[in-house]
């Protein structure tokens, strides 16, 4: 019994010694710790916050937009753009303005801003989608090349129907109707059944058909 007690002293003792020599690698230790944890706790409320923020700045966007007050919406959108880029609803409002724009006729300042769009998407499939609206906008301002390039960007994976589609217009418009014919037939075969998009293929591939191509 008195051996374990004399064993148990001088464990202690042991102890007690190692603390004394490294007391400050553990408060070092402890104080990173606990920085790292505080740390991350602020920067999720701080990303929070700024989320908010640009949702409500989205918010005014739309709400301008859809009262007819351009002016507003496009200078909210400008404060996404300078403030939020990389976040999403800077994209979805720059991509909202080029709608506008392409709805006024303002094709060359569509493109650029979803250029822009494009290039600020947090993630692959928006980003996807932002190159399948540019390459619509290049082929309406007769730039069937600049389309291919942009839909070569495209991960066939997220828009295969809707990317090989546009390929097939600009294939067309190029004159190479061989391509178009092929492109369009794989948008449709990547449809479903009842897929909307289907009778506009159909109609496109009975087009070519009609005029012997």
């Amino acid at each position: 019994m008195a051996l374990d007690v004399y064993d148990d002293y001088e464990q202690g003792e042991r102890v007690r010694k190692w603390l004394t020599a490294n007391w400050a690698s553990i408060a070092v230790g402890i104080a990173l710790g606990l920085a790292v944890i505080f740390g991350w706790q602020w920067w999720k409320s701080h990303r929070a916050g700024l989320e908010l923020e640009a949702a409500e700045q989205y918010q005014l966007a739309q709400q301008a937009a859809a009262a007819g007050k351009d002016a507003q919406a496009d200078a909210a959108t400008a404060v996404l753009m300078r403030d939020f880029a990389g976040n999403i609803y800077a994209t979805l409002a720059v991509s909202d303005r080029a709608a506008r724009e392409a709805k006024a006729g303002r094709l060359q300042q569509a493109a650029v801003s979803l250029q822009w769009a494009a290039a600020h998407a947090p993630d692959p499939a928006l980003q996807g989608l932002m190159l399948l609206r540019l390459a619509r906008v290049q082929i309406a301002l007769d730039q069937p090349a600049a389309a291919l390039q942009t839909l070569g960007r495209i991960d066939r994976r997220d828009y295969r129907s809707q990317t090989a589609m546009l390929e097939g217009d600009a294939q067309l418009a190029l004159g190479n109707v061989k391509a178009a014919r092929s492109a369009y037939q794989e948008a449709l075969a990547g449809l479903k059944p009842d897929a909307p998009l289907r009778g506009l293929l159909r109609l496109k591939l009975d087009n070519l058909a009609i005029a012997g191509k």
